[in-house]
């Protein structure tokens, strides 16, 4: 009876605190089986963090100049959906973009990050000013690609098998029990339940992988039905017609001027004729040509549209002038394009 009881009593303590050598825990190569096989065999997952961008250069249109800046903390927002459809949210501190890739299609939007990624000259200004936060199209390459932790074989290549040299057990990670494999590169951690899937990826400092540096990135939301679509009504930079009306000064006349001063303009649209949110306007300033004083001004509105390079005429008129002033003045003209909402 007292064998018995001892037996018993050493079951109870065994049932309570590890079982030696490892033993009841996951091996090491089925934590990395189920981390491959995490990404590889769901239909979508998240993954979010932040991470030093070593050129933030993604989804700048075919017109502008490319712009390397220098590395910038970010954060982002990947869903991922098998084969090829993303959409991402990437934001600094002064600037952020978002992005949808459906196949080898790519659109983007962010008004902010398209004017530091545009010229300083007046079409572009303009471009700048009529996209406001409207879907461009772009090209699939300049979106962001993280094969190194989307891609189950890649993901093992990059980060296990003889890359992880040290293995803890018993992590927390949000409430998650989890097993941490690390090495020179990065610090992985994998659920320590089956099907033990990825929880989290932490680059050691030093480290770029798949062009993002110092990343700290979790995977969540597995097998979760994004509702990814490709946007509608998207501007196309390089076919110019797609975009709300931007019309440019080609010469003013006043030969109508006098008391009081009838003047107009000729105007040709570089852009197209959609959704833009109300008419462009012309404001003509007579201004004096010693003094540079202003003494008159009016408005016209251009109405109705006309198509891409396509040209139109608009005129108003301005009082309260008499013939001295209009013989010693100038006047110019200049276009307000509001663009898209």
């Amino acid at each position: 009876m007292w064998v018995l009881g001892a037996a018993a009593a050493a079951l109870v303590a065994l049932s309570a605190c590890d079982l030696p050598f490892a033993l009841g825990q996951p091996t090491t190569l089925a934590l990395e089986n189920g981390a491959a096989a995490s990404l590889d065999g769901a239909r979508s997952f998240r993954i979010t963090g932040s991470y030093t961008d070593q050129a933030m250069s993604l989804g700048e249109p075919a017109s502008s100049a490319r712009i390397q800046p220098a590395a910038a903390r970010v954060t982002i927002e990947l869903e991922f959906v098998k084969p090829s459809t993303e959409h991402v949210v990437v934001s600094a501190t002064d600037t952020k973009v978002e992005a949808i890739i459906v196949g080898g299609d790519a659109f983007f939007r962010g008004n902010q990050f398209l004017s530091q990624h545009m010229g300083s000259d007046p079409l572009s200004r303009n471009l700048v000013k009529v996209a406001g936060n409207a879907w461009w199209k772009g090209s699939a390459g300049q979106a962001p690609r993280l094969p190194d932790f989307t891609d189950g074989g890649s993901f093992r290549s990059t980060f296990l098998g003889t890359s992880a040299t040290q293995r803890t057990d018993h992590i927390s990670l949000d409430g998650h029990a989890a097993v941490e494999l690390s090495g020179p590169r990065a610090d992985v951690f994998i659920a320590a339940d089956a099907p033990y899937r990825v929880l989290r990826v932490h680059l050691k400092k030093g480290v770029v992988v798949d062009g993002i540096g110092d990343g700290d990135l979790k995977f969540d939301s597995f097998d979760r039905d994004f509702r990814v679509a490709a946007p509608s009504d998207v501007i196309d930079f390089s076919n110019l017609s797609t975009l709300p009306p931007i019309y440019s000064v080609v010469s003013v006349d006043t030969s109508g001027c006098g008391s009081p001063c009838a003047v107009s303009a000729l105007l040709k649209n570089l852009g197209g004729m959609t959704s833009a949110q109300g008419p462009s306007t012309i404001t003509f300033t007579m201004t004096d040509s010693a003094s540079r004083l202003v003494l008159g001004s009016c408005q016209a509105p251009v109405q109705p549209d006309v198509g891409y390079n396509s040209t139109t005429k608009v005129g108003c008129t301005m009082g309260g002038l008499n013939g001295q002033q209009v013989n010693a003045a100038t006047v110019t003209a200049t276009a307000d394009n509001p663009g898209r909402a």
